[in-house]
């Protein structure tokens, strides 16, 4: 079978090449930032929590403000302005000795890549047509997990060595990794900046409630994110008799087959009807796989039957999340309109950071903490969001035409400035 995780040439390449950059150093981050923050800092493991819940949650309020300055701006200057912003937020952690400016580090670092990612996906709409974006997207997903797999092993190094040094030249490759990030970016070609109509509000997106609506149940459905990186791992230790070095295979099984399927599961989506009912399908099947990690705790049930059972729920917790990331990425962009691109998706991009944020609380507490019942609940609360989306796109869609000047929208040639 053949793989092929980067898109056609061009801007959509050149993207991958950006998002392939950065993610490298941020699997490097992620695989050992804990480490650092806590043998290295000396902060507590609550107080990195509490830390990176506020600065998330900054994070969250910042991106649809970022996102309307990159719509006025131009798309990429501020894409290329924001990576910067981001590696110097990283090379700060190397300078933090307290809680506090931990926090300010992690505040800056959440706002820069929240303000960063819709500036991208601005970025993205100006340079690539509506038909092509949602394949682009479904490359620039499996780049971006080929990118973390590569850094989680350079992560991995560090956690190897486990010096002082070691954790702080990981560290080093991510904030040089976002540079090379926006050295890459201004490769691209200037997108147009968005004209807004006359007396129109600049958060226009804050006016529009069916838009927050389907925001807000992506949010929900984004909590299978802190899912199998944090709550999974935590299930398996605490509640069942699998090894706990299956916690990493399943992170390197999901993984593994975003690079290999997330390209082919976007194919069929086109549209706000065929997003939708990719999304309702992603319900189905992430209610499936909570119901097959609870059985993981019968009583009775050998190891190799645990490890067998929590193998296939991993296998539909990823097939749900490759559907729900195709709908969800038309979606996000069918909705929003052509002069306020930045703006919505800085908004519809807040369900990463509050799953950052709130999820780890939440799914701590209802699945390792209340154990095997949780389970059947988190499963209903996928499956009602993604039941619940269809309606709301349409209630948006009709919103949408009802707006003064719909379908007048998209920039043209005349009305656009470069940027």
């Amino acid at each position: 079978m053949s793989i092929r995780i980067l898109p056609p040439p061009g801007a959509p390449r050149v993207l991958a090449a950006a998002q392939l950059s950065n993610s490298v150093g941020d699997g490097a981050f992620y695989a050992s930032s804990a480490l650092y923050f806590t043998r290295v800092i000396g902060l507590s493991p609550a107080q990195i929590g509490l830390g990176l819940t506020l600065a998330w949650a900054v994070g969250s309020v910042a991106g649809a403000p970022l996102g309307a300055l990159a719509d006025r701006s131009g798309p990429r200057g501020a894409s290329v302005l924001l990576a910067v912003a981001t590696g110097a937020a990283v090379g700060s952690f190397l300078f933090v000795r307290s809680f506090a400016l931990f926090v300010a580090a992690a505040v800056l670092y959440a706002v820069a890549q929240c303000g960063l990612a819709a500036a991208r996906q601005a970025l993205l709409a100006g340079l690539v047509p509506p038909s092509a974006r949602t394949a682009v997207l479904a490359h620039l997903q499996a780049t971006l997990n080929a990118g973390l797999a590569v850094g989680a092993a350079v992560g991995g190094l560090a956690l190897r060595y486990d010096t002082a040094d070691a954790y702080r030249a990981v560290f080093v490759v991510d904030a040089v990794s976002f540079l090379l990030c926006a050295a890459v970016l201004l490769r691209l070609p200037a997108a147009a900046r968005r004209r807004s109509a006359p007396h129109e509000p600049r958060l226009a997106v804050l006016r529009d409630r069916p838009y927050a609506v389907v925001t807000l149940l992506n949010a929900v459905l984004l909590l299978r994110m802190p899912l199998l990186s944090l709550a999974v791992p935590l299930w398996i230790v605490e509640r069942t008799e699998a090894p706990g070095w299956l916690a990493s295979a399943l992170f390197l099984l999901n993984t593994l087959a975003v690079m290999t399927f997330q390209v082919r599961m976007a194919r069929g989506v086109t549209g706000p009807a065929t997003a939708s009912r990719a999304v309702r399908r992603s319900g189905f099947v992430m209610a499936a796989s909570c119901l097959v990690f609870a059985l993981s705790a019968a009583a009775g049930l050998p190891p190799w039957g645990t490890v067998t059972v929590l193998v296939l729920g991993a296998l539909l917790h990823v097939a749900g999340e490759m559907r729900q990331s195709a709908g969800a990425w038309q979606i996000g962009f069918a909705l929003a309109p052509a002069a306020h691109v930045g703006q919505y998706q800085g908004f519809f991009g807040t369900g990463v950071p509050l799953a950052r944020a709130l999820g780890p609380l939440l799914l701590t507490w209802l699945l390792v903490v209340w154990g095997a019942p949780g389970w059947p609940v988190l499963g209903a609360l996928f499956l009602g969001a993604s039941l619940a989306m269809a309606p709301a796109v349409r209630w948006a869609e009709r919103t949408a035409r009802a707006r003064p000047g719909a379908g007048a929208g998209a920039v043209t040639a005349a009305g656009a400035v470069a940027g």
